[in-house]
């Protein structure tokens, strides 16, 4: 039956759906595999590290340091595994819960002004499409925007909010300053500095920024909490800081097409790009309210005078990921999740003087609904048709454990993707060539899993020792041993 109209005139029905959403999302954490290439690799980089021991470098494989990132998100995957045993569930939940963190932020700054703001905001946030998916992937981006997000409200409420606050809200700026330094590096404070600079000098803030900020305490503070890090990093692995900071943080971002990128291929695009990366992370709402602002915009109240630094504040931050990758010439669509927060309190200003508020609420909630649905439709997509196969070697390596027998290990050629060595717990290997393969075959039976790309190259002498056991995905796992064998393919194997 549908609802009456006056059931959507109150929150309460918005404040269902924003639950239902997030807990949906944690619900689907489990059900679906851990993805090449980022999240198996991460994923694999904190079980390696829950496995070790090793809380200070990230070991990208035995002996090979993964320099590329700061530690915090591993961190936190890495306890959840010593905590809850290593899954799936378990490497994502971490990221989930700074997600949520994130949404707290938001909710708890906007509410001090208005609970109808906060709760718009809110939906916008958790509705938005970039912040739903980095919620249950692990990746170091959800780390930074809760480390950002946590800096610019603190900044804000430190100058701005109740005075019995400030202190706290002081703290909270350094301490998500800190936050931003171990999940991504310089970068952090690049987000956070310049808009807070544009919008210190626009006003003319500088002296009043200067006298009551905390600074000398709050970056000892800073320091003390992220350069022992970088320092025991460098003396562990020397070298760490001349990669870290000219390779990742020059020439990742200015030169296409890096070729210095030691664990993968950098993502090169065009410059630019990333405004429509902006726009395909903030969907449904980049299409929805838009379309909805047609009819509002001569309806809705003028924003008050009085909120014009706010809603300048909020539009620098929510426009500096943009302008700062604009000029780079390798990024990826999860470098605007730090200014989707305050795009979601921005337009919540708006939303909030719109006198149709059950329309808002219908809209919130539709949008809402389909970031749910369309989640939803991709874990399915996931497990029923094939992408989770084709995405990660989960299956692939579930039939090796089913086949084997003790002492038969799992070989893959040329490479091993990260979700192998994930799910095999660090015991499948690489070979590099077919003769070393060959070679490993004289000492007994092996697991051997090839790529579909290098299936047609490969010598007579190791064809005719290979019998197929499943093809999944990319891949196809062959059982070989020392002799050739005649009947290489059982009726029933899949070409």
């Amino acid at each position: 039956m549908r609802p009456p109209k006056s059931r959507w005139k109150s929150d309460a029905a918005l404040w269902w759906m924003i639950a239902t959403a997030a807990v949906a999302r944690l619900v689907s954490l489990g059900l679906y595999p851990v993805m090449d290439k980022t999240e198996a690799r991460y994923a694999e980089i904190a079980r390696k590290m829950a496995e070790m021991g090793d809380w200070v470098t990230p070991w990208f494989d035995h002996g090979v340091p993964f320099w590329g990132k700061p530690p915090l998100s591993f961190w936190m995957s890495a306890a959840s595994f010593k905590l809850m045993g290593v899954s799936e569930f378990a490497a994502r939940l971490p990221h989930w819960l700074g997600a949520c963190a994130i949404a707290w932020l938001v909710w708890g700054w906007l509410a001090r002004r208005s609970r109808r703001e906060a709760v718009i905001a809110l939906a916008l946030a958790t509705g938005s499409m970039a912040l739903f998916l980095a919620a249950g992937a692990v990746m170091t981006d959800i780390a930074l925007a809760l480390g950002t997000t946590m800096a610019m409200r603190g900044f804000w409420l430190g100058l701005q909010g109740d005075p019995g606050g400030r202190f706290r809200e002081q703290a909270l700026f350094f301490a998500g300053l800190a936050i931003g330094l171990l999940a991504k590096g310089p970068i952090a404070a690049v987000l956070v500095g310049l808009p807070l600079a544009v919008w210190t000098l626009r006003f003319g803030k500088l002296g009043l920024v200067a006298r009551e900020f905390r600074w000398v305490s709050g970056m000892l503070l800073t320091s003390m909490l992220v350069v022992p890090w970088y320092v025991l990093a460098e003396l562990r692995t020397p070298g760490f800081l001349e990669y870290f900071l000219v390779g990742e943080h020059w020439h990742r971002f200015v030169t296409p097409g890096w070729q210095g990128d030691l664990y993968g291929t950098a993502h090169a695009f065009p410059r630019g790009s990333i405004w429509l990366f902006a726009i395909a992370a903030f969907l449904p709402w980049s299409v929805l309210i838009p379309l909805a602002s047609l009819s509002w915009r001569r309806t809705a109240a003028p924003g008050p005078a009085v909120d014009r630094p706010l809603r300048f504040y909020l539009l620098l931050w929510a426009l500096t990921p943009c302008v700062f990758f604009s000029l780079a010439g390798n990024i990826l669509w999860t470098y605007v999740l730090p200014g989707l927060p305050a795009l979601a309190m921005l337009l919540a200003l708006w939303l909030a003087r719109v006198p149709q508020g059950a329309q808002v609420n219908r809209l919130l909630a539709g949008g809402l609904a389909a970031t749910a649905l369309g989640i939803g439709a991709a874990v399915v997509a996931i497990n029923v048709g094939g992408w989770g196969e084709k995405g990660s070697t989960r299956d692939l390596v579930a039939d090796y454990d089913v086949h084997r027998e003790e002492g038969q290990p799992l070989v893959f050629l040329l490479h091993r993707p990260a979700s192998a060595a994930f799910y095999s717990r660090g015991r499948a290997e690489q070979v590099c060539c077919a003769d070393e393969l060959l070679s490993r075959l004289a000492h007994g039976t092996v697991y051997v899993a090839i790529a579909d790309a290098y299936r047609d190259n490969l010598p007579e002498a190791l064809v005719a020792r290979l019998h197929s056991v499943r093809h999944r995905g990319h891949y196809e796992l062959f059982r070989a041993g020392p002799e050739p064998l005649q009947d290489r393919r059982p009726p029933d194997a899949k070409p």
